[in-house]
C-alpha cells in the first residue's frame, strides 16, 4: 500500500470476509477517496491499468470496455491488468508488456516463463456471490513472459 485509502480498502475486504472486526470510525473511512490502480503507458502510448487489491481488480475489470484486453497470471494470485485499446488493435509489444506487468504484480514476480492468460473483457465474468477479485473467463490466449517490469513501460505518477 502506498496510500491510506488502499489500506482502508483492504481492511474493508477483510471485514466483509470476517477476518477482522469492524471497530474503526466509519465517518472517517467514508471521507477517503477510493484509491486508484497503477497506471502505465505502453511504448505506443496505450494506457495499462493494474489493480493493487481485490476491490480495485473488480472495479478495474468490470469498469473497462468490453473490447479492452484483460490479463492475469495463470495459477497464482495477482493483480488484474487491463490494456485500454479504445477499439484499436494493440501491437504485439503492447500485449507482451501488459502480460509482463500482470506477471510482475503477482505471486510469480521475478519468475521466468510465467504464463499469463489474456482475453477481451467481455469474456471475464464474476460468479454470483464470489469473493472480491475472483473471476472466471473463457476464450483466452496464454502468453509466456518474464515476470519483471518491462523496459519500455512508464508508470504514470499522480
Amino acid at each position: 500500500c502506498t496510500e491510506e485509502a488502499e489500506l482502508a480498502e483492504i481492511r474493508e475486504e477483510l471485514e466483509k470476509l470476517g477476518y477482522v472486526r469492524a471497530n474503526h470510525n466509519r465517518r472517517q473511512m467514508k471521507k477517503l477517496e477510493p484509491s486508484k490502480p497503477m497506471r502505465f503507458d505502453s511504448p505506443t502510448g496505450i494506457p495499462i491499468l493494474v489493480g493493487k487489491n481485490n476491490l480495485q481488480n473488480d472495479a478495474l475489470t468490470f469498469g473497462a470496455d468490453k473490447t479492452d484486453i484483460w490479463f492475469h497470471v495463470k495459477g497464482f494470485p495477482g493483480s488484474h491488468a487491463v490494456l485500454f485499446t479504445d477499439g484499436a488493435e494493440p501491437t504485439d509489444l503492447d500485449y507482451t508488456e501488459s502480460a509482463m506487468l500482470a506477471a510482475y504484480h503477482s505471486k510469480a514476480s521475478g519468475g521466468v516463463n510465467v504464463q499469463v492468460d489474456y482475453t477481451p473483457v467481455r469474456y471475464v465474468k464474476k460468479p454470483a456471490g464470489a469473493k472480491p477479485g475472483f473471476v472466471v473467463y473463457d476464450r483466452y490466449f496464454t502468453a509466456v513472459v518474464r515476470a519483471e517490469l518491462p523496459d519500455g513501460v512508464r508508470e504514470q505518477k499522480k
